[in-house]
């Protein structure tokens, strides 16, 4: 099959494919002409990452799991190790958003949206947010 009906039948861009193509994460097929042929195999491969980005794993761990996936006789300790480290990575982003939230949400909470130009949102945009999330953490 050409680029576009492996397009549709992972639902990712031919943009995006020859992005994964052009990074060596994944080898199409070429024709005498040049032109790039996809079997199933690379259909199946090209969705196998397309789940794993849409996990957010990165390039880098898309390429290794890709590797581990093709490795018959892998050891399932290195596709965990991959695994937990991302899970880390979102908990430390989840537990920062988290703190923004609260951060934000005490702000808004003391704006009185009002008339008058007092306003806790714009000092915590012009420099003070930092003194703002220790008066949340206090409150806390």
């Amino acid at each position: 099959m050409n680029i576009g009906d492996a397009a549709k039948a992972t639902g990712l861009s031919s943009k995006t494919i020859r992005y994964y193509e052009s990074i060596d994460l994944i080898a199409a097929d070429r024709q005498e002409n040049g032109y790039r042929t996809y079997t199933d195999a690379h259909v199946h491969k090209l969705r196998f990452v397309q789940r794993a980005r849409g996990l957010g794993f990165s390039i880098d761990d898309c390429r290794a799991l890709l590797s581990l996936y093709q490795d018959k006789h892998r050891a399932s300790a290195e596709v965990k190790n991959i695994a937990q480290k991302h899970l880390e990575e979102i908990e430390g982003k989840i537990a920062e958003l988290q703190d923004l939230q609260q951060t934000l949400s005490h702000l808004v909470e003391h704006c009185a949206g009002d008339h008058r130009p007092d306003c806790p949102i714009m000092d915590g945009l012009s420099g003070e947010l930092h003194e703002a999330s220790a008066k949340v953490a206090k409150l806390h």
